[in-house]
């Protein structure tokens, strides 16, 4: 099992709302599409299962390892080691380069094997221009960032990669670009991919298609 969730329970404060997940298995190699309305607690749901923020009640197991019972530290080496993820805010350093921020995912997780040709492969599959590589990621369009963001949760081929709204800045032809390179590597590496978008028309793409409204209720996939 790739995601394994138990009577999970997550509140940012008492006065807030209570996001509790029942029960949500995922398989390895499974690709899903997670839709919701917005402030529904689909953030937090990935935020839970990448160990940024831990549940107050419940379990989260990931790749077979408890991530609720890890320390803060822990759970950074963790995630970076076996994790992508692209935030919707992004998160590059605007002060590194493009080939700089892409290349501080292989630094974290520790796989270095190819990590300059793999990165250059991405950015080129995904169609940024070689003379920005070397640019601060500050002066990168919107679209150019996010792009990077992208190249910089898949360079070191993680076992899971979790996108929210990673397709909310690109045009069609972008778009579509980052899902043929996403799904194909999660067919050739059994990559275990949950991703968050308003867009409905790309449900069809994934192997499951689920709400997070229907998953606070019942056991899903």
């Amino acid at each position: 099992m790739s995601i394994s969730i138990n009577q999970l329970s997550f509140s940012y404060s008492k006065n807030a709302d209570i996001l509790h997940i029942p029960q949500w298995d995922i398989e390895k190699g499974d690709t899903v599409f997670l839709h919701g309305p917005s402030g529904s607690g689909k953030s937090t749901l990935l935020n839970l299962i990448t160990g940024v923020i831990v549940p107050q009640s419940g379990s989260i197991q990931i790749l077979g390892e408890r991530l609720d019972q890890m320390k803060s530290r822990e759970r950074d080496r963790f995630r970076a080691k076996h994790i992508g993820y692209v935030f919707q805010n992004f998160n590059l350093i605007p002060s590194l380069s493009v080939m700089d921020n892409v290349h501080l995912s292989c630094f974290f997780s520790g796989r270095y094997i190819n990590d300059l040709e793999r990165a250059a492969t991405l950015l080129q599959s995904l169609q940024i221009p070689e003379n920005c590589w070397h640019r601060e990621a500050q002066h990168l369009s919107i679209g150019q960032q996010q792009r990077v963001a992208i190249a910089r949760a898949l360079v070191h081929k993680p076992e899971i990669l979790i996108a929210d709204e990673p397709t909310s800045s690109l045009d069609a032809d972008n778009r579509d670009a980052f899902i043929q390179l996403m799904l194909s590597m999660a067919k050739e590496h059994s990559m275990t991919v949950v991703f968050v978008s308003h867009d409905q028309s790309l449900a069809s793409y994934f192997q499951h298609q689920v709400s997070l409204n229907q998953l606070k209720a019942t056991a899903v996939v």
